[in-house]
């Protein structure tokens, strides 16, 4: 049965997700993915192949692509080569459509956001301040450790650090491109809208079970819809 909302767990704050979210970097990501793929000796896939097979943590993605799991020596190669591809391509990625103005709205209302990506924290911050948004944010934090993690436990961290700021996560919204964003938001107890403008095809999506949207504005919206 579905919880009465009240206005003690209506939601008033978001966790945005970057890459694939509020950043438009799916391009470079497949021209990221097929060069290190050429470095390795393997086929090159297109967009579409890419979002039906993509998941989290990475290495299962590999695993579908290979038929099984890379060795942790393959690993360490194939993270550093499709990362050197990547962040050469990501400089010229924009923000996705209407993002900026749906960043300035939500703070507008008197309501907060947060941004949490798996993207390295040391890269995160000065890409996230070049595109001049991290004013909207009480807090932006990348992965630190591994990059073979899923984002719940990143989540759990996120929030802890959010603690005193009125922020909880049965109040809290997550919006990314990730069946790994709503797992991470039921494993703290927040709601989750996934977008599928980024690495995941729809049907990938819908097996999340939560809302699934086609733009951040109706991202948005559906945060909001929450609330009624």
């Amino acid at each position: 049965m579905t919880q009465p909302t009240t206005e003690a767990n209506r939601p008033n704050h978001i966790v945005w997700d970057w890459n694939g979210t509020l950043l438009h970097d799916i391009d470079a990501v497949i021209t990221a993915t097929n060069a290190s793929f050429a470095e390795l000796g393997f086929a090159p896939i297109t967009l579409e192949t890419y979002r039906d097979l993509y998941v989290v943590p990475v290495p299962k993605f590999y695993e579908r692509l290979m038929g099984r799991l890379p060795t942790d020596e393959e690993w360490v190669v194939m993270d550093e080569a499709f990362h050197r591809h990547y962040w050469a391509a990501a400089a010229g990625a924009a923000l996705a459509e209407g993002a900026r103005e749906l960043l300035q709205e939500w703070q507008r209302d008197g309501l907060t956001q947060s941004l949490l990506s798996l993207a390295p924290h040391e890269k995160l911050v000065p890409l996230v301040e070049a595109h001049g948004i991290d004013r909207h944010f009480l807090r932006v934090d990348g992965r630190v450790g591994p990059s073979h993690t899923s984002k719940a436990g990143h989540l759990v961290r996120h929030l802890a650090a959010l603690d005193g700021t009125g922020v909880t996560a049965g109040r809290t919204v997550l919006i990314g491109d990730a069946v790994d964003d709503a797992l991470a938001a039921a494993h703290v107890g927040a709601r989750a809208v996934l977008y599928t403008g980024g690495s995941h095809s729809r049907s990938s999506l819908e097996s999340a079970g939560v809302p699934v949207v086609d733009t951040l504005a109706e991202a948005v919206r559906t945060a909001r819809e929450l609330a009624e």
